[in-house]
């Protein structure tokens, strides 16, 4: 695009020039491994540019995929994207496109179970040591860099309990004391868009495109959005692990994402009634949504962030046993369980206390109730209140 337009209007024209879409309304799906040359001359100009959108080999990318990176580059306002099988993939090969053995990264302490998982399981296996922090840590972050800390992982808001971090506070005090750490934010809860990352800072914005790109829960996909300092390293090193992903779920992505900005309207609007609804709840001990004032980070969440998501958490004032957990959770009628979210349905799943303190043990907040984990999709919201006060009721079945 050749102007600067309002975010609404981006999502539904970036990447949509007429070269990907040959003269229809979306880019077309060009499924390729090879890609063929009528010359020497072509072949050889192909592979100077191969790294420039040229049709050079389907690993590199066809038409399809480049409307996509296009797209995120506008939406997210980077230098380059590269797309990766899932969520999980785009953020380890991030990583691992920016360390080798014996340095050292900061890893957020409340983050994504196998964001923790992989530095526990590989980076450790590779010589690369962890620190874990307290997302709340601000600008205190400092204190625990070290001479050869070269990446630090931050998450926006953080997993299950919805911490909204300081970061521009964060990257301040990074770059006081080294301004060539790479910093890297998942930013999927705000599916880049309700939170700018690259523009407070952080080098690489990361999403599980799978969740609110996609939107309809068909899809997985990966997105790493790169600053111009951090593209060709992060560009060339997924290249070399063989990460890629199909003409179909690049085009399916990029078809969600037409809907993202009306899509996040809902979610917000019918998130925040049912937030604050149970937070009214005598059976609910807090609720975590980052735009209830409760949240920890509110306050950054209002200064940083332009909406809310429909993923949040709130934690019961007992800790549910066996029987209880199976009659709360088997018997909601529009919630259903499954991992992910950002699709169109509602979602629930639970986690005990002691699940969460095993894998933040570098954080001393802690939970004495279950955690109950919430995604609002588009049903309607009193059928939904009506399904979650079923659900509360029979625990009280359970106690009498």
């Amino acid at each position: 695009m050749s102007k600067k337009y309002s975010l609404t209007t981006t999502l539904v024209h970036a990447g949509r020039n007429k070269r990907v879409t040959q003269g229809a309304v979306n880019p077309v799906i060009q499924r390729a491994s090879s890609l063929l040359f009528d010359n020497l001359a072509e072949k050889r100009q192909a592979t100077i540019n191969r790294a420039k959108q040229a049709l050079f080999y389907g690993r590199r990318g066809t038409l399809t995929h480049f409307a996509l990176q296009d797209l995120m580059c506008e939406m997210e306002g980077g230098a380059g994207c590269y797309l990766y099988p899932c969520g999980a993939a785009a953020i380890t090969n991030s990583i691992l496109a920016f360390v080798k053995a014996g340095e050292h990264i900061l890893m957020s302490g409340a983050a994504y179970e196998p964001s923790q998982d992989f530095c526990h399981r590989i980076l450790k296996k590779m010589g690369v040591e962890t620190t874990f922090y307290d997302p709340m840590c601000g600008a205190k972050i400092a204190d625990l860099m070290q001479p050869n800390t070269r990446v630090v992982f931050l998450e926006t808001p953080s997993s299950l309990t919805m911490e909204v971090p300081d970061v521009p506070a964060i990257v301040q005090a990074v770059r006081a004391v080294n301004p060539d750490v790479v910093i890297m934010a998942d930013n999927t809860w705000g599916g880049g868009i309700l939170f700018k990352a690259l523009d407070y800072g952080v080098d690489i914005s990361i999403q599980a495109g799978t969740k609110y790109l996609v939107g309809h829960s068909d899809v997985m996909i990966g997105t790493a959005v790169a600053n111009a300092r951090c593209w060709d390293q992060l560009r060339e090193h997924s290249y070399l692990m063989g990460q890629m992903v199909d003409a179909d779920s690049a085009y399916t992505t990029a078809r969600g994402i037409r809907s993202l900005a009306v899509r996040f309207k809902q979610h917000e609007e019918s998130s925040i009634q049912i937030a604050k609804w149970l937070a009214q709840q005598p059976e609910v001990k807090a609720v975590y949504h980052p735009a209830l004032p409760s949240c920890l980070g509110h306050e950054f969440f209002k200064r940083d962030f332009t909406g809310s998501a429909g993923l949040f958490s709130f934690e019961l004032k007992q800790k549910l046993n066996a029987q209880q957990l199976s009659a709360f959770m088997d018997h909601f009628e529009l919630f259903t369980m499954a991992y992910s979210w950002g699709g169109f349905e509602s979602l629930i799943l639970y986690n005990q206390p002691e699940d969460i303190a095993k894998i933040r043990p570098n954080i001393d907040r802690t939970l004495s109730g279950t955690l109950i984990r919430v995604h609002i999709g588009f049903e309607a919201v009193d059928e939904l209140i009506l399904d979650l006060r079923a659900g509360l009721d029979r625990l009280q079945s359970e106690q009498s």
